[in-house]
């Protein structure tokens, strides 16, 4: 996305609203136009930052995210993650698994909650997450199930790499 155009909008605006104050007001408005530019930027930055924050919470548990490329914004749109590792994430050869494979407590609606977690709790938790091959939020789930269900926890473990899979099955 392009910012130029909104400050040059904001400049002309600015030449504008100065031309009703005279001479003295135009020249000082082009003063002040070069140094507010990266102001604007910024503010511009902050707002677009808190729309896909609101966006964000409205498409859970898709998401939208500000990036920057160089100085100008980019918008990325993480529809919702699945449970599952993407093809891409599990190898060429890993084939997905069959749709009606969830655990119990996995299957129907979903909430979205924010969880904060000390770094080296959180650096564990992606370490065991790459090891099954799951995403971390479907570590995260059949965690959270396994404590609330502790004999249902290990019956729904897999390891596996490549085709072979070895591991619990219900």
């Amino acid at each position: 996305m392009q910012l130029d155009p909104y400050i040059d909008l904001l400049r002309r605006e600015l030449a504008v609203a100065a031309s009703a104050g005279g001479e003295e007001a135009q020249a000082l408005a082009e003063r002040l136009t070069a140094p507010l530019e990266s102001a604007i930027r910024l503010t511009l930055l902050e707002a677009l930052s808190a729309a896909t924050d609101e966006i964000t919470r409205e498409l859970a548990p898709g998401s939208v995210h500000l990036r920057l490329r160089g100085r100008e914004p980019d918008f990325v749109v993480a529809p919702a993650a699945t449970d599952r590792p993407s093809p891409d994430a599990a190898g060429p050869s890993a084939a997905p698994p069959p749709a009606d494979d969830a655990a119990p407590g996995e299957k129907g609606a979903t909430s979205r909650i924010n969880l904060r977690l000390p770094d080296d709790i959180k650096t564990r938790v992606e370490e065991a997450a790459a090891r099954e091959r799951i995403s971390v939020n479907a570590w995260l789930v059949r965690a959270a199930a396994s404590a609330l269900d502790p004999g249902a926890g290990a019956s729904r473990r897999f390891s596996g790499a490549g085709q072979r899979v070895t591991g619990w099955a219900r």
